[in-house]
């Protein structure tokens, strides 16, 4: 008889036994439970590591872009593993941003002897060293592999200079405040190379560069600017403007363009009425060769420009903000500081909320001191402010975002670009929040028959404890207090309702009430020309609504624009203008010529490998945005710009 006809009588009476195969909701479906979390890292004490870490540090391999680092760790006794950590959350990024995935070639040794590491598998940038027992010291080596080109991070190091942040090339034992951890840092430097930092008893010029003890706080906050082209001016009350250039050609400043940083500095100082450092360096790399970079530090400043800005001062003096507002930054920022943005050991997440205040306060200040000491002219702070205002009189984004909403957007986008950027809105607590600023300067100065403004706020507020270079927390209601103690008024609900709620009018009411108004014009702002003429960019974010590159890509397509209707997004490539090929001035002209008329604009475009004809029907002409006085004589703006210091 056939074996599987004799099982059927088996397999039906089974079958009885057996619940029905279940479907949807009622499927068996297999159910594991978590696995177990590995142990915590410890968490940052407020005592004193025991010991010293001597970190060592070779920059020499500007060929390879490789920076080979040692580092010797006290063991503290009985310990039989050693967390150690790549800084991540660091003041002025307002994000997470470790470097580690730039670190490669670990190898660790306890007084001499190899010994293992695991990489934690919740916090990757926490690295877990065995150590063996009664071990002294353990000596870590590893390399920081320096990118090499803008695709895999910001360049650091080239042929002619490099940019040494210690966070990247360095690790530093978990379970401490990083300002309770003590290290003695030193670094070899191609020959003939000046190094600038603000770290403390710098031993040599060039070569091996050794300083003096620190703690890793103040190591971290003190970046390195070195290269083979470098000069160094004395700018008065301990500040010095630190620079490194492609070329030495580039190392030029006349002395009236000196002497405006000179007043920089003097006017900073008489805003604030106090220093929270001992000596401060602007930190400047004038170059096109390693990455852009604008980064506060309490007794410095990482500051990039374009090669032949001190040179070209004219034509540079839009590229210029960023002295001014980073030197605001060691009052507003570093010194005094959101609470929910201190970390204790770069492990601690941050809370940017209060941005608006911190950023936003010292763009305003940035703007204001860069027109009072010369280091931009006043018609090219003006063209700031209007730009900001025009890009906010038409933002689609503004209807469901609110400011304080944005402060999020450092952790959100990690500061990449965005599709639609006016409709995602970004981080617009910088220049949104400096008009918030400008309106609350003159509500003080307009309750106050202009004897007080927020000069006086400033002072009250930032320039409290002078020599005290720590750091001092505020909150919101701390804002508020100082606000209201310089003139009494609901400032709660001021900024409340300017920054934390959405669908707010365009924030136009500080120029309004500084005597100025924003108007459109058919030709550019001295800000706004410079800054696109430095580039090659056509810009019609105001018209069009886009702004396109060299070769005619579009950048960026404001939401609800003309362009935008057209289909015209990000990457699209204009080949061709009413049957010409594209240029800028071609561009430019079909807009002019299209003014008040009926035909369309005519575009030839690429989009992957398919080519479209698109027509634009615009006719509004150019429009660029200016702040131009609402009357004759001199007016509430132009006394806030105006020089506090002689000379």
């Amino acid at each position: 008889m056939n074996r599987t006809v004799a099982l059927l009588p088996l397999l039906a009476a089974l079958s009885l036994t057996q619940p029905a195969a279940a479907s949807g909701q009622d499927a068996v479906r297999s159910a594991p439970l978590a696995a177990a979390l590995p142990a915590a890292i410890p968490p940052a004490r407020d005592e004193a590591f025991p010991g010293t870490i001597g970190l060592a540090i070779d920059a020499t391999d500007v060929t390879r872009g490789v920076f080979k680092v040692e580092e010797t760790i006290p063991v503290p006794p009985g310990t039989r593993e050693l967390v150690l950590l790549s800084p991540e959350w660091l003041n002025g990024k307002h994000a997470p941003r470790p470097w580690i995935r730039l670190l490669a070639d670990f190898h660790f040794a306890a007084d001499g002897k190899p010994v293992t590491w695991t990489r934690d598998a919740i916090n990757v940038n926490a690295l877990h060293v065995s150590i063996p027992e009664g071990a002294k010291q353990l000596t870590a080596r590893f390399v920081f592999t320096s990118p090499l080109k803008s695709t895999e991070g910001r360049i650091v190091m080239t042929q002619e200079m490099l940019n040494l942040q210690w966070d990247a090339m360095s690790l530093y034992p978990a379970g401490y405040y990083a300002r309770r951890i003590a290290v003695r840092p030193a670094v070899t430097f191609p020959e003939d190379w000046t190094a600038f930092t603000a770290l403390d008893g710098q031993s040599a010029p060039s070569g091996t560069v050794r300083w003096d003890a620190t703690d890793y706080e103040t190591l971290v906050d003190s970046p390195v600017f070195a290269g083979k082209h470098a000069r160094r001016w004395d700018l008065g009350h301990d500040v010095s403007l630190d620079v490194v250039a492609d070329k030495p050609s580039q190392l030029e400043l006349a002395p009236e363009h000196l002497a405006t940083y000179r007043k920089l500095v003097d006017e900073a100082l008489e805003l604030f009425g106090a220093k929270h450092f001992d000596h401060y360096d602007f930190l400047l790399s004038q170059t096109d060769r390693m990455g852009d970079i604008g980064l506060e530090h309490q007794r410095s400043s990482e500051n990039s420009q374009n090669p032949d800005t001190l040179v070209k001062w004219d034509a540079g003096a839009w590229d210029r903000n960023v002295i001014p507002h980073e030197f605001v930054h060691s009052w507003n920022g570093k010194y005094r500081r959101p609470a929910g943005l201190y970390s204790p050991d770069y492990r601690h997440p941050m809370q940017d909320q209060l941005l608006w205040a911190y950023e936003g306060q010292t763009q305003f200040w940035g703007y204001v001191l860069a027109a009072r000491s010369g280091v931009q002219p006043k018609d090219v702070v003006l063209g700031m402010f209007a730009s900001a205002a025009g890009y906010y009189s038409n933002l689609a984004g503004r209807k469901w975002r609110s400011v304080e909403d944005t402060t999020f957007d450092p952790i959100v986008d990690a500061r990449k670009p965005q599709p639609y950027a006016s409709l995602s809105l970004n981080e617009e607590y910088y220049s949104e929040g400096a008009l918030v600023w400008l309106e609350a300067d003159q509500v003080i100065r307009e309750g106050t028959g202009g004897r007080k403004g927020l000069d006086d706020f400033a002072r009250a507020f930032f320039g409290v404890n002078d020599g005290d270079w720590g750091t001092l927390t505020y909150t919101f209601d701390d804002v508020v207090a100082a606000l209201d103690a310089v003139y009494s008024y609901d400032w709660a609900g001021f900024l409340d309702t300017r920054l934390r709620q959405p669908n707010q009018p365009a924030p136009l009411g500080g120029i309004e009430k500084a005597g100025y108004k924003l108007e459109w014009k058919e030709e550019m702002n001295p800000y706004h020309k410079q800054r696109y003429d430095s580039d090659g960019t056509t810009s019609l974010q105001y018209s069009l609504g886009m702004n396109l590159d060299k070769e005619g890509k579009v950048g960026s397509t404001q939401w609800d624009s003309p362009a935008f209707n057209a289909g015209l997004v990000t990457g699209t490539q204009v080949i061709a203008v009413n049957g010409t090929a594209f240029s800028k001035d071609v561009m430019v002209d079909a807009v002019k010529a299209a003014k008040g008329g009926k035909e369309p604009i005519e575009l030839l475009v690429r989009r992957g490998d398919r080519y479209l004809t698109v027509p634009i029907d615009y006719h509004g002409g150019l429009r660029y945005p200016w702040l131009v006085p609402a009357s004759d004589g001199e007016q509430p703006l132009d006394r806030l710009l105006a020089p506090r210091t002689g000379g």
